[in-house]
């Protein structure tokens, strides 16, 4: 039975588009900042890397599966094969449609080569290639995330990347939740491991006697989980550090109750996702503003269980300071509500994704929409992306100078004296006379 959820709002005024900032921070500073947990992720991710399987073992055990002993850290095929037929075939659907969606999306962001040929006779080709190994990190939480599976793999298989593996927490069973085991084998994951948390990062980064190191290691997780990957982040490339959700829903003046009806519905959405969650509405009229409240009011139940997310109504002198607003709050989830959503959406220039019009609930996103639902949270929009298959390749340039050595030794000689190298500038000019031929 789905819980009915509560939403505890407070109210703030934008009296100007010169105002956003400062009313992005007030939002901001809501949500209390996380506790501190690096001195003891960089104590478990020493222990993993000094005493491998033994101490994976031992972590899991401790943090996880409140000592019980877990079977063996890498889940067998034929568990997969029993866990895929248990799932509810309406699940098995809807997993189906979000995984062709995605892979659809991702495959367009593929990067493909690119050669420049250069004014002084040198070529110098970009070449876009995958990762050899990345791992996606599925929690477990309050309940299974197949859907995280779902964005993680597909995207990094649209990559290009063949070698995909999978972690989860085991839970107090000792073992992974067979929906999360039944949509890997769906998206044809060979390699899951039962593990969580600062260990299983540490293990991926480094290595164990089971375990093999990644390249790249992407999801979602607790505070453990991020503030390990931001550890080991030197040793393995990283999506970012994703924090509590948040959502903000913009509702033009002529948005009406139907419109604002929607937007409870998300916003409540949102708050599913729980403690350290914002979710934010900017209206552009007092009256939507109530009509809002009105609506939340509606959809919550006496006795239903209290969101420990924040929830915020900001009423905004119209639909363009809303979105001044959004642009430096810079939320996970954007999304315009209105008939003026379509006209808005082009002055858009910071959100995870941008959800436009009353039908784009975020919801779709987080599911089958083919949009990644792995994005940057506490306004890391500013400056980072969605989870993508760049996430998954490097860029290495190529370079042929050919018949270019002359004219560009010339250019690059004073610059590298200039700078103390002389052997650099000694390597250049011994090539002039060399290598005509483009």
């Amino acid at each position: 039975m789905a819980r009915e959820m509560q939403l505890q709002l407070s109210h703030e005024e934008l009296g100007d588009i010169e105002s956003a900032g400062d009313v992005a921070a007030r939002l901001r500073a809501l949500v209390p900042a996380g506790e501190s947990v690096a001195p003891r992720v960089a104590e478990i991710i020493g222990e993993v890397r000094a005493g491998g399987d033994r101490a994976l073992e031992r972590l899991t055990r401790e943090l996880d599966t409140g000592g019980a002993d877990p079977p063996a850290l890498l889940v067998d095929g034929r568990e997969l094969d029993a866990a895929i037929k248990a799932v509810a075939l309406d699940v098995v659907a809807g997993l189906q449609v979000a995984i062709t969606n995605v892979a659809l999306v991702a495959e367009a962001g593929v990067a493909h080569d690119a050669a420049v040929d250069l004014p002084q006779g040198q070529r110098v080709t970009l070449r876009d290639i995958p990762v050899r190994s990345a791992a996606v990190y599925v929690p477990a939480g309050r309940a299974p995330y197949p859907s995280t599976v779902v964005m993680g793999v597909v995207t990094a298989r649209a990559a290009g990347v063949v070698d995909v593996a999978v972690c989860a927490p085991p839970g107090r069973s000792g073992d992974v939740d067979p929906l999360i085991l039944g949509t890997c084998r769906l998206c044809g994951v060979e390699r899951i491991y039962r593990m969580g948390g600062a260990q299983a990062i540490a293990a991926l980064a480094y290595g164990t006697e089971t375990v093999d190191a990644v390249d790249v290691i992407v999801g979602p997780g607790n505070l453990y989980v991020q503030e390990a990957k931001r550890q080991v982040s030197g040793v393995v490339g990283i999506d970012g550090f994703q924090g509590p959700s948040d959502m903000l829903v913009v509702l033009g003046a002529d948005a009406d109750e139907r419109d604002a009806e929607l937007a409870a519905l998300d916003m409540l959405a949102q708050a599913e996702h729980g403690a350290g969650s914002i979710v934010v509405a900017a209206v552009a009229s007092a009256g939507l503003a109530e009509a809002l409240e009105r609506a939340i009011d509606a959809h919550s139940t006496d006795g239903a269980e209290r969101s420990p997310a924040v929830g915020v109504i900001v009423r905004c002198p119209d639909a363009r300071a809303a979105v001044a607003l959004a642009n430096r709050f810079a939320p996970e989830h954007l999304e315009l509500i209105g008939a003026d959503a379509e006209a808005l959406a082009p002055l858009v220039t910071s959100a995870g994704c941008l959800f436009v019009g009353p039908a784009s609930a975020t919801a779709f996103g987080d599911y089958v929409a083919g949009s990644n639902h792995v994005l940057p949270t506490a306004g890391a929009a500013r400056f980072s992306s969605t989870l993508s298959p760049r996430d998954f390749r490097r860029r290495m340039a190529e370079v042929r100078i050919g018949g270019g050595a002359q004219k560009l030794a010339a250019a690059g000689a004073p610059l590298a004296r200039a700078e103390g190298f002389e052997m650099h500038a000694r390597s250049m000019l011994a090539r002039v006379g060399d290598n005509e031929e483009p």
